[in-house]
């Protein structure tokens, strides 16, 4: 028998299509081509559009990974809109012109994007065999040590 698509979900308020409309804002605001922000993801093209349109086929880690190539990340939120995670002080945000070598990994964001210091970790730890620890300036060395330890928990998941 052959395999039934998934039911499409035909309220206006979906949230698998609201949630792919916003991947796509992001990244024409990025100003970055779906080919590079697919390529960056590691997907490919139609598999990015498929996210974009919101489809409920594409399984959740693709959707995941196209957020995080943008500098997003999924989050979990109740009816009312707050967050399911604990409050927490605000983090400081992180400029990636500050950070020359973050700035490299991150190519495909503007100079002047500003980072959670989870973002910022999320991204040396997902591009760390390209970089190059050696061209890291002290700051950003210091910067990358303080994420350790306040945000990766004292580990590096590399």
């Amino acid at each position: 028998m052959p395999h039934q698509p998934p039911l499409e979900h035909s309220a206006p308020a979906d949230p698998l299509a609201t949630l792919g409309a916003g991947l796509r804002a992001r990244r024409k605001q990025l100003r970055v081509s779906a080919t590079a922000a697919a390529e960056a993801a590691g997907l490919s093209r139609v598999t990015l559009h498929r996210i974009e349109r919101g489809e409920p086929s594409v399984a959740l880690g693709l959707v995941q990974r196209a957020a995080a190539a943008l500098g997003l990340q999924l989050q979990l939120a109740d009816a009312e809109g707050t967050s399911e995670e604990p409050e927490r002080a605000s983090p400081v945000p992180l400029r990636l012109a500050e950070l020359p070598e973050l700035r490299r990994l991150a190519w495909q964001l503007g100079a002047d994007a500003v980072l959670t210091p989870q973002q910022a970790l999320a991204l040396y730890e997902r591009n760390w065999r390209h970089l190059d620890r050696s061209a890291m300036t002290p700051h950003e060395q210091a910067v990358l040590d303080n994420l350790v330890h306040s945000v990766g928990g004292g580990r590096l998941l590399v």
